[in-house]
């Protein structure tokens, strides 16, 4: 019974706090937009170069051994 009554109170939980979520939510404007934009694909590029590198120094030590 008090299983049961658990799983209960954490979902009641949890949709009280999604509600509080979503009632803070806005629409970003567009320079927040632009930004977020930015951002992500810098990231992005950033995260990318290094995977190329590690990737160019892993053929470069398997020729050399």
């Amino acid at each position: 019974m008090e299983e049961n009554n658990s799983w209960k109170t954490k979902l009641k939980s949890f949709v009280v706090q999604c509600g509080r979520v979503w009632q803070v939510l806005r629409k970003p404007t567009g320079d927040e937009f632009k930004a977020i934009a930015k951002i992500s694909a810098i990231g992005i590029l950033i995260i990318g170069a290094v995977g190329f590198l590690i990737a160019d120094i892993m053929k470069l030590v398997g020729k050399v051994l």
